[in-house]
């Protein structure tokens, strides 16, 4: 069963986060949600959510992926942690799939892993300053990074991660169940 590390910080938006957990757990992905500091975590709208553990408890090495949501002022605070960026670099170095929504991907520029395409939420490119955003796609994907816009793209972002974890027909599978209208392959990856 493939294993997914989710690191949750103070401010994280709760609608990509929850979709994030909700449709991989529908995958029989395992996710683990790591809290940056406290087991009980407020989001940007004061949605409380229980970390299952705390990030610093956590081995890397036994997860197949990473995937930040984003949120104010959580995607700063998750580009501001050394253990966060740490991760990021050391899952790059091992080829592991990284993938971030929203503002997340402050946090991957931060870090120095993110490629040269990716997207995020519009007018937020001013604040990560990279070449190579592209504002027209809602999921980009980029060698072992994928990003996505925001809450709006959470549940099709997710469903690539699933096509990537699990394969295309578990994600047409869950694309269906969650009557979501466009095709998992109306993508640029």
């Amino acid at each position: 069963m493939p294993k997914v590390l989710l690191p949750l910080a103070i401010g994280f938006e709760e609608i990509e986060a929850i979709a994030i957990v909700d449709i991989l757990r529908r995958a029989s992905v395992e996710v683990v949600m790591g809290s940056l500091e406290g087991l009980h975590v407020k989001g940007a709208h004061g949605i409380e959510v229980i970390a299952d553990t705390l990030l610093c408890e956590l081995e890397h090495q036994d997860f197949d992926m990473i995937v930040l949501p984003g949120g104010l002022p959580g995607a700063t605070n998750l580009a501001k942690d050394s253990k966060v960026q740490s991760l990021l670099q050391d899952f790059d170095k091992a080829n592991k799939h990284i993938a971030a929504i929203c503002a997340a991907p402050l946090a991957l520029k931060s870090a120095g892993v993110l490629k040269n395409h990716y997207t995020c939420y519009p007018s937020f490119e001013n604040q990560i300053k990279h070449q190579g955003y592209n504002a027209d796609i809602n999921v980009v994907c980029d060698a072992n990074i994928t990003t996505s816009k925001g809450p709006s793209t959470a549940m099709e972002f997710t469903l690539k991660l699933v096509e990537i974890l699990c394969g295309e027909e578990m994600a047409q599978k869950l694309s269906k169940d969650l009557l979501l209208i466009k095709k998992i392959g109306d993508r640029t990856c």
